[in-house]
């Protein structure tokens, strides 16, 4: 690679005034193109529970973070034999998963691998959200393990590992989760992993030493579809971009389709242990 003798004298020069502030510093008032509002919705069934879906409106990217209710929306969920379940609009709080919902159904649902579900949401305005999930097949976790170090007594920590059996011959995709106590606090892990180097392997998932002598973990084993695994890399992305003026931007990717959002059938294998 060639470089320009103007390039070598900016490399010398820029330094000295960021050390000096020698008054390259310039205020510029930058307008963001503000687009239609666009329907936003979060939706996880699960075998068992009544469904429960947020419905928003996409805002501004420097406007205030204001609760957006939408009460004229219309939420219906269609169900595997093809009957429709109209989803009230009764918004409160889920206590176990502490989320906040919009919509509600009246009867828990029922869900077996390879069923499909379909959601439809219009409003007055004429938007129109539609998506498609379909429950995967159930991975169970074979062992979970863990070793302390050798550090003297209470400065021992453990690692912990977990392994299951990865399906032959499909593309496959998981999100493993640790928590300590209870489900539905901050997780000590959460990532997202593919099968594209150990597809029909035995596979082995852990973490470093982070854990204390009689910690009680909750290990969870989700097997997800390829959408839901793309929408939380996308997400995951845009939170490590967002406000980095080095990182590269980065779209959501969406697992429905007319707004933004997810729509996912979660189908979990999950294992507690106390760490003796």
């Amino acid at each position: 690679m060639t470089f320009r003798p103007t390039s070598l004298r900016l490399l010398h020069v820029l330094p000295i005034c960021l050390l000096t502030n020698c008054g390259l510093q310039k205020d510029i008032d930058i307008e963001l193109p503000a687009g239609p509002a666009q329907l936003v919705a979060e939706c996880y069934l699960e075998d068992g529970v009544i469904p429960r879906l947020t419905v928003t409106e996409t805002v501004p990217y420097l406007s205030t973070t204001e609760t957006i209710t939408l009460p004229e929306v219309t939420v219906v969920l269609t169900l595997p034999n093809g009957t429709h379940d109209t989803l009230q609009y009764a918004p409160g709080l889920d206590r176990n998963t502490r989320k906040t919902y919009t919509h509600i159904s009246k009867r828990r649902l029922r869900a077996r691998p390879g069923d499909t579900f379909q959601l439809d949401i219009t409003d007055k305005q004429g938007r129109h959200l539609t998506g498609t999930a379909t429950m995967p097949t159930a991975i169970p976790i074979e062992s979970v393990e863990w070793k302390f170090n050798d550090k003297p007594e209470g400065e021992r920590q453990a690692y912990l590992t977990a392994r299951f059996q990865d399906p032959a011959s499909t593309t496959d995709f998981y999100r493993f989760q640790i928590h300590k106590n209870y489900v539905h606090r901050d997780t000590e892990s959460d990532y997202n992993v593919d099968d594209r180097l150990t597809n029909g392997q035995l596979v082995t998932l852990g973490t470093s030493y982070r854990f204390n002598p009689q910690d009680t973990l909750i290990v969870s084993l989700y097997h997800i579809d390829q959408p839901y695994y793309q929408f939380m890399q996308s997400t995951d992305d845009a939170r490590s971009a967002n406000g980095n003026p080095f990182a590269q931007p980065s779209a959501i990717r969406s697992t429905v389709q007319g707004g933004v959002g997810v729509f996912t059938v979660l189908n979990y294998q999950r294992k507690t242990v106390i760490l003796k």
